[in-house]
């Protein structure tokens, strides 16, 4: 591949908006094991949230993606490999950035970080609430008077 046609592949897969259009490959190929993807990440994406049986597996899924997605970028970049290979590299990564796209657009995936978050929260607005009504608040309405 001339160095040329490795820049427009490396552009392309690079490109904003590369994955409007594109298809979630059929399956895909990570660390020699076969994974359907679109069945995987049509499975995930019905369901409104992340069950917590399902979280570690969809984060596991993520991370494998990533690693696949930069491991095909580098022989892209790096590799002695054909135009038609280079090309099929592109259209692979293109697809696991759909694929990521999908599982990252998911509902919250950790609902107890999230009721903490929620709790901490209202705890904040009360204790806030408390400390105006019993007139403890040191705002500078308070100072002024004085």
């Amino acid at each position: 591949m001339q160095g040329y046609e490795r820049k427009q592949l490396l552009e392309r897969v690079e490109r904003e908006g590369a994955t409007v259009g594109a298809d979630i490959p059929e399956t895909i190929t990570v660390q020699d094991e076969t994974i359907d993807l679109r069945t995987f990440v049509f499975e995930i994406k019905r369901r409104e949230t992340v069950p917590p049986g399902e979280r570690e597996r969809v984060e596991q899924a993520k991370r494998n993606l990533r690693r696949e997605r930069l491991e095909r970028l580098e022989l892209i970049e790096e590799g002695d490999i054909s135009r038609e290979r280079g090309e099929e590299l592109a259209r692979s990564i293109i697809g696991i950035d759909r694929a990521l796209n999908a599982l990252e657009s998911l509902g919250p995936t950790d609902l107890e970080r999230e009721q903490q978050a929620k709790q901490a929260a209202d705890t904040k607005r009360w204790m806030s609430f408390l400390k105006q009504a019993l007139g403890r608040e040191d705002g500078p309405s308070k100072r002024g008077g004085r």
